[in-house]
Parts: C-alpha cells; structure tokens; sequence
C-alpha cells in the first residue's frame, strides 16, 4: 500500500470502527430500556399523541404556568374561521352559546413534542376535578421530560405555583437488573390539571426530546382510571397503540410525588403509538384504595385537561374499529380547516370514562 495513502485509510477504518461501536451502544441502551418500542412506525394506525386540549377561563394563570414557567412558546388567538367554530362545536359537544378563543402553546425548537390547545371559555363552566388530590378519576397530567427536574423545581415554585409534595427521587429498574435514577416533582397546574417535571438519569434517554436549554414536552399525559382492561382495550383495539409496560408499584407515600396514602398499590400501564419513543399515555388505575369519583364528566366543555387528539393513517379502520368495539361516537367525520392539526378529515369518539378522544387523518 502506498505510505501517503495509509493515513487516510486508517482514519476511514478508525472511523467506521467507532461508528459501529456507537451504533452497538444505542442498540444496547435501547435493549436495556423497558420503553423500547416493540414494534415498527410503519405498523402504527394511530400516531404519537399530537394534541391535548385544555378549557379555562383563566388565560393569565394558564401563561403563568406553561409559558413561564415550563418555557412554552404562545401563539394567540387564533384567527378561526366561523366555519371551523361550528364544526367544533359539533366535534367536542360544545354548548350552542359557549364562545371561545384558541391558544396554541408549544416547544420551540421540539417538532414531536405534544402541544396544546388552550380554550379560554367565554363563560365559566363545571370543573373536572374538584381539587389537585392524585386519588381524582379521570385526567391527571402533562409530562415534561428535561435535563435538570431539581433546577425546573426551584423555578416553578418561584413562579408561584405549589405540588403535591418535594421532588422525589426514586430508582427504576432495567431489563438487565440495574436501575436508573427518576427525579419527579408533579405541580399544581391551573385548572386542577398537574404539570410534571421529570428526569431520567443514569445516562437513560428523556422521556421526549429536549431543547437547548434542556427543557422538553409535553412528552406525554397520564389518567386515573378504574376498571383499566376495559381502557387499555379500547386504545389498544380501536386506536391500535401498544402497552408498553406494565406493572403494579407500591407509593412511596407521603414522601412519594403522588402523595398518597402510605401503602398505596396500583396498576401502572404506559401506552405508546407503535415504533414511537415519545407522544405516549399513562395510566394508573389503584388497586387498595378508593379513587374519588368528581362530579362532572372527565371532557370538553368542562374546565381542565378535556381531550386528547391523534393523527391516524385511516380514519375509516378507526370508526369501523370503534362501532365493533361498541365506542360511543360523538361526531362521524367532519372535513375542516384548522390552524393547530391542518386541512384534515377528523371525528371524535369516547373513551369508556367519557373521555373526549380527536381522530384526524394524514396522509404521509
């Protein structure tokens, strides 16, 4: 071989050595994750959770939060066409003279991350919860995974706003035995709602991706439910998602980020759109305590967190799977304009615990 080749080639060799090493850790550290996808993107119906709607009538204390204090950039109002407001109002079951204006709010910079749709209700309306207690049926949570949940924590109490207990730092195990490190602190979000802040350590990806300054999501949103096979069936048989884990854990407490009742039990399903990493579903569904029960149904028009919206390949294969599922349909598909999910067919359906659900299609 030439000697003024060889440098050269040693540097390709070098190169492609460290490339497949790479490669070979990312398939480690993906094999050692529980929340690995399991299947392909390609085999997915419904995509990564796209939306979360949120009805208030509290617009300062909603900027307050989500803006500064989790970093989220707004947009607003929207400018909605009087067409696409009847449609809506069709769609979530809206009251003919309830008015409202359209935020959005997002993580600029994080393409995937969740953003939401904020309604400022022209009128005040029931509440879905009636306190922050983790015991509440029905909507719980967004998730916002980041680098630095101990530096978060501090800001958002600066901010103004309490939780439902001290950060909690908690181990989790892996496939291989060893365990990484959780810090969690669930906040008292406007409305009733809890934002989390949440870091995985111990070199373990986040949960969602994050931005420069470290800060990510909504990643992911969580629920309280009761009776949880008859849930999980209908998103994983009418939307097609997976269970990706699923376990029983024991609370911590009240030294636990829940602050529950010491001893606490229950059932801890994590839901993904199939090949995804981020845009998932949590589900806790309590095992040796009582959940309480509030008043009004866990949905738009209703004040808090009212309504989750997913992409889907085939909007047809989701009404077809609904109507043998025997899901309660609340509007057959509608075509609209709409500046937050784009020029789409969509309809909604419920969730066994009434839960308002947007299916729109897209066309990849």
């Amino acid at each position: 071989m030439n000697n003024t080749l060889k440098p050269f080639v040693l540097i390709f060799i070098m190169g492609s050595l460290l490339a497949v090493s790479s490669l070979a850790r990312l398939v480690h550290a993906a094999s050692n994750d529980a929340l690995a996808p399991k299947s392909q993107v390609t085999d997915a119906l419904a995509l990564p959770l796209h939306t979360v709607t949120i009805a208030t009538v509290s617009l300062e204390q909603s900027l307050l939060f989500y803006r500064d204090g989790m970093g989220l950039t707004v947009e607003g109002p929207l400018k909605i066409a009087s067409e696409l407001k009847q449609a809506q109002q069709t769609l979530w079951g809206m009251p003919e003279d309830l008015d409202w204006d359209t935020y959005r709010l997002y993580r600029k910079g994080v393409d995937n991350a969740i953003q939401i749709r904020l309604l400022v209700l022209s009128k005040p309306m029931p509440s879905i919860h009636d306190s922050w207690d983790s015991r509440e049926l029905g909507p719980f949570s967004l998730g916002f995974p980041n680098t630095d949940t101990v530096a978060l924590d501090k800001h958002i109490r600066k901010v103004g706003f309490g939780a439902l207990n001290t950060l909690e730092s908690y181990p989790i195990p892996r496939p291989d035995g060893s365990s990484y490190q959780i810090d969690e602190t669930i906040f008292n979000a406007p409305d009733f709602n809890h934002g989390v802040a949440i870091t995985r350590g111990n070199g373990m990806a986040q949960l969602g991706p994050t931005d420069e300054s470290g800060l990510g999501g909504p990643a992911y949103s969580a629920q309280v439910i009761t009776d949880s096979e008859s849930q999980l069936s209908f998103y994983t048989q009418v939307l097609g998602l997976e269970i990706r884990s699923d376990r029983v854990f024991k609370s911590a407490g009240d030294k636990g980020a829940m602050n529950l009742p010491n001893g606490t039990e229950f059932r801890f399903a994590i839901v993904y759109s199939k090949g995804a990493t981020t845009g998932h579903m949590l589900f806790v569904d309590f095992h040796n305590i009582q959940p309480i029960k509030p008043k009004n149904r866990p949905s738009l028009p209703n004040l808090g967190l009212g309504m989750w919206s997913f992409p889907v390949r085939s909007l047809q294969t989701v009404l077809d799977n609904a109507k043998a599922y025997k899901t309660e349909i609340v509007s057959v598909k509608e075509s609209i304009s709409d500046p937050l999910i784009g020029t789409v067919d969509v309809a909604t359906l419920r969730a066994p615990n009434g839960f308002l659900i947007e299916v729109f299609e897209v066309q990849e």
